[in-house]
């Protein structure tokens, strides 16, 4: 009678243990948010972020996720500062990185891979392309597996992640990613095109009537060609010459090296459009001209230098991305602080009041720092 019991008990605590161990369609329903954010904000794929966290975590039921938080298997290494605990894992008692909550350990993740340079070439992948992310986090020394590409891939195709993916590239307005507004003239145009799958494949055609006025993003701008002397536009449309480069982010004079448009207004923060596809040889300068933008902010959406040149087509950022802060709660946003901005903008972009930002942040004054995180919404 007594064994009975026991085994009857035993049989209890297992059954318990597992119906508390979470499916990997429930961690895919409780993440696939966080991730497609992840993917706007950074740029990697949801499908590859949802399949190294259910790979990773075991789908959030690893020992390591339940002390740290950490869904990436993510170890301390000598950058970092934060809160830590110790796993077996290639070795005994190895450090990784311990975080508050889930969602910090995807934005982790994210800017792992996006601020390394053994992972930069990935971003030169199709977003689309998830067997190419997975074989290149293996080769770049993600994980030392030999299957894990092969592991990856497999929960691609099993659970369909790729449609997360997708989600968040679809959120491209169809075949008119950057089209300006040009005075209704359909001759004065930039015009861009790409497919929502498959890769973006962009028809970039620039023209222009030197002698008529024009506007992009609700600026006004003048066709120019080239061999044509910043000086002389200046005067012509009667504009310093310094007002003129700032106006077009420009820090030498001379002489113009191809046909373009030059601003004759300071530029918006923010595009038309969310996002636009920059072309191989295409310069992040020629980016900001193309869609109306300040540059400064361009480099701070994408976290770019000025002097990038895409070797191919790569999708940019053209406005701050308020992510969801926390999966349980999807009315939460988050807004990464770009160069120049104060809560008043900030405020004005999210249409809430400055006081409520102050009250959502505990801020007790107006600094704030270029990268931090400011709440929006509630």
């Amino acid at each position: 009678m007594y064994k009975l019991v026991i085994t009857f008990l035993v049989s209890l605590i297992s059954l318990a243990a597992t119906a508390q161990r979470v499916s990997v369609e429930e961690y895919i329903a409780q993440f696939k948010d966080i991730a497609i954010s992840e993917m706007k904000r950074s740029g990697v794929p949801a499908s590859i972020t949802l399949a190294q966290g259910i790979l990773e975590s075991e789908n959030g039921n690893s020992e390591l996720v339940k002390r740290s938080n950490n869904h990436f298997g993510i170890k301390c290494k000598s950058t970092w500062n934060g809160e830590s605990v110790t796993h077996d894992d290639d070795a005994t008692g190895e450090c990784f990185r311990a975080y508050t909550n889930a969602d910090e350990s995807y934005r982790d993740h994210s800017d792992f891979l996006k601020f390394s340079k053994r992972y930069g070439s990935l971003f030169n992948l199709d977003p689309t392309d998830y067997a190419g992310w997975a074989k290149g986090l293996k080769k770049a020394g993600y994980a030392t597996n030999p299957r894990y590409p092969d592991l990856l891939i497999k929960y691609i195709e099993q659970y369909n992640l790729q449609q997360y993916s997708l989600a968040a590239l679809n959120a491209l307005p169809g075949n008119d990613l950057a089209r300006p507004a040009v005075d209704g003239n359909t001759n004065q145009s930039l015009v861009i095109s790409g497919e929502k799958t498959g890769g973006p494949q962009i028809d970039q055609e620039i023209k222009g009537d030197p002698d008529k006025l024009s506007s992009i993003n609700n600026t006004k701008c003048v066709f120019v060609k080239k061999g044509t002397s910043l000086l002389a536009v200046a005067n012509a449309n009667n504009i310093s010459l310094h007002k003129l480069m700032q106006f077009n982010d420009l820090t030498e004079e001379g002489l113009l090296a191809a046909d373009q448009y030059i601003y004759l207004q300071k530029k918006p923060r923010t595009g038309e459009k969310e996002f636009y596809f920059a072309q191989p040889g295409e310069t992040v300068h020629e980016v900001a001209q193309h869609a109306g933008i300040q540059l400064s902010f361009l480099l701070a959406y994408n976290h770019l230098s000025a002097g990038t040149t895409f070797n191919s087509s790569t999708r940019l950022l053209l406005q701050p991305v308020a992510y969801t802060a926390t999966p349980g709660n999807k009315n939460s946003k988050v807004h990464l602080v770009a160069p120049k901005e104060g809560l008043y903008s900030i405020a004005k972009t999210y249409k809430v009041s400055v006081q409520q930002l102050k009250e959502w942040n505990k801020l007790d004054s107006d600094q704030l720092k270029i990268g931090q995180q400011i709440i929006v919404s509630k």
